[in-house]
């Protein structure tokens, strides 16, 4: 039986969507058991079916505003992200799943869990949407600032395993996200960077890829240091949400465009449902000893089910255990570091 973690208490709903979201997990799912980590005064109401559900009381919640996650963490020994990053630490449960707010998250998974042995840096790693429906890993948007090739070779590693035992994909494509798709183009660490992931081993490098092809990607695995990505999937989901705000106010302009969208209303719900959050589930947290599911804050019930689910599959397919067989004595970058 795989034993799930649920921040409870985290994400813009809280107990309103996380409570019926671990339910409805429940009975999709017969070999799974969730810890409820959360207010159990709040909790209790809501759960109508405990059946392998149980609760850890947890009063307290880190805010989505909260301004300095390292602090919160440190003095919010009650809250509920804190125990359950507590219970995966303890190996009391097998994974977490939260929706609460990112830097947190990661902070938490970064200092409670702690990282995995040749491990350098943490990354999180959505599964975006592509144009023909079926999901990219993209890894990082948010956790580091500066990288180094070796970081981004262990990133290339790591989503290959998840792109293959997650997404189903034989032999995914690694891609770095840069200005121009020639190799001499970007930085220095971006040209770096190239020339690394050409020559590692144990990945399939196409080469650099443009922002331009972010939701069209000819790649299965999108590569990009913490900030340039952040604001490249930002920006992409932005232009999603426009355009959907300029559709629906386009159909409501004219009676032939409502005609037009009663013929079309089909083919525009499969494409809503393909760039949907709600279906992906969640940015995984890469790096450290435990499968860390980040779901999006204004996750509903099946966003949260489905992040539940995702953390099933990373424990059922063993991903830590197969990233860190993958992972070359090479590219610890620690010990290269103490040996100079």
């Amino acid at each position: 039986m795989i034993k799930i973690g649920l921040d409870a208490n985290g994400g813009d709903f809280g107990v309103n969507s996380t409570v019926p979201g671990a339910m409805k997990a429940i009975e999709k799912f017969n070999d799974i058991e969730i810890v409820l980590y959360g207010d159990s005064d709040k909790i209790k109401p809501l759960l109508t079916n405990s059946e392998r559900i149980t609760i850890v009381d947890a009063k307290d919640t880190i805010s989505m505003g909260e301004e300095d996650p390292f602090r919160a963490i440190r003095k919010s020994k009650e809250s509920s992200l804190v125990k359950a990053m507590t219970g995966a630490k303890n190996k009391e449960v097998d994974a977490v799943v939260t929706s609460g707010p990112t830097q947190a998250v990661v902070m938490a998974a970064h200092i409670i869990v702690k990282r995995l042995p040749k491990i350098e840096r943490v990354a999180l790693c959505p599964i975006i949407p592509n144009r023909d429906g079926r999901g990219r890993l993209m890894l990082d948007v948010g956790a580091n600032v500066e990288l180094k090739p070796e970081h981004l070779g262990q990133f290339a590693i790591f989503a290959t395993v998840a792109a293959k035992e997650i997404l189903g994909i034989e032999n995914p494509k690694v891609g770095y996200l840069n200005i121009g798709s020639e190799p001499g183009k970007g930085r220095q660490l971006d040209k770096e960077a190239f020339k690394y992931l050409s020559n590692l081993e144990g990945i399939n490098f196409y080469g650099n890829i443009e922002g331009d092809s972010l939701l069209d990607a000819p790649v299965d695995i999108v590569l990009a240091e913490g900030y340039g990505g952040n604001i490249a999937l930002k920006t992409a989901e932005g232009t999603l949400k426009a355009f959907g705000r300029m559709l629906k106010d386009g159909i409501k302009s004219s009676f032939s465009a409502k005609i037009g969208y009663l013929f079309m209303k089909g083919t525009l719900k499969k494409i809503i449902k393909n760039v949907s959050s709600s279906e992906v589930g969640g940015a995984m947290i890469f790096g450290v000893d435990s499968n860390v599911v980040k779901a999006h804050g204004n996750s509903n019930a099946d966003a949260i089910m489905n992040a539940i689910k995702q953390a099933r599959t990373m424990v059922d397919k063993n991903i830590i255990d197969k990233v860190m067989e993958k992972l070359p004595e090479n590219i610890d970058i620690a010990s290269k570091e103490e040996e100079a």
